[in-house]
């Protein structure tokens, strides 16, 4: 069994032409045809259909919709981060990764299931500042460990905002064994040189292609490039200890 991963920061869609234009999101997303999409930076606000983000993207693509608010937008918004699936929705959980007085940040995990088997997606949003990372991916694996009832591979993307290899860089290669070991430019989208957007998967997936996409309307929809995963779910085999472990990461604070 295939599926196709895909993480987006669509910049509460807003393009760098500075329109708003959630369709032009909706056709990217379209054009990549996910199984499973984690979107960062999304508004959901009362309104007309599209100053919900979320809702519009969902029921345009026909899929199913799980958010992780981080912050309250406007006065009576929120924002933060989605998971737009055509797999089967079988759980979900939210983490804060808020560090001080910076920007709230956060992580959602969202459980899909693909033939039988459980697929168990991390989407996250990290900050800006060294310190805050530092903090976020502490947050982070100990809300992987947390999980301990998790049985299934896991799936790690988002923004990572690391503009630079460094020490969040190392945890999450220890951590998860894809090959992922060349990462790609995604920021800014229309000539790329930073490597913020990311996908790691365990080594229960096997990973089959990873790349930014690149069409033109990428280029133009968001600051950032969406990069896909094709990944192949190995067959079932009997695990002899829970599959979520967090050695590669470091302790919480």
């Amino acid at each position: 069994m295939h599926v196709v991963v895909a993480s987006y920061n669509i910049h509460r869609g807003q393009g760098l032409d500075r329109r708003r234009d959630i369709d032009r999101i909706a056709d990217v997303i379209a054009e990549i045809s996910p199984d499973v999409v984690g979107l960062q930076e999304v508004v959901r606000a009362p309104g007309e259909p599209r100053a919900d983000q979320a809702a519009y993207l969902a029921k345009r693509l026909g899929m199913e919709l799980v958010m992780g608010v981080t912050r309250a937008h406007g006065s009576a918004g929120h924002y933060g981060n989605a998971v737009l699936a055509r797999l089967p929705v079988t759980g979900n959980a939210c983490c804060d990764l808020s560090h001080r007085t910076r920007e709230p940040r956060g992580a959602l995990r969202v459980d899909v299931s693909v033939s039988g088997r459980t697929l168990h997606i991390f989407n996250c949003h990290f900050g800006l500042s060294l310190r805050e990372r530092r903090h976020q991916l502490s947050a982070l694996a100990a809300f992987i460990r947390a999980s301990s009832g998790l049985e299934g591979p896991r799936v790690l993307m988002g923004d990572f905002n690391e503009w630079h290899r460094g020490p969040i860089t190392r945890g999450l290669r220890v951590e998860f064994s894809s090959p992922m070991r060349r990462m790609r430019r995604t920021h800014p989208s229309f000539f790329p040189l930073f490597k913020l957007d990311r996908i790691y998967w365990d080594v229960e997936l096997e990973g089959q292609t990873f790349h930014p996409h690149r069409s033109r309307l990428a280029r133009v929809a968001s600051d950032h490039l969406p990069v896909v995963a094709r990944l192949r779910v190995r067959p079932f085999r009997e695990l002899q200890h829970p599959y979520v472990t967090g050695d590669g990461l470091p302790p919480a604070e």
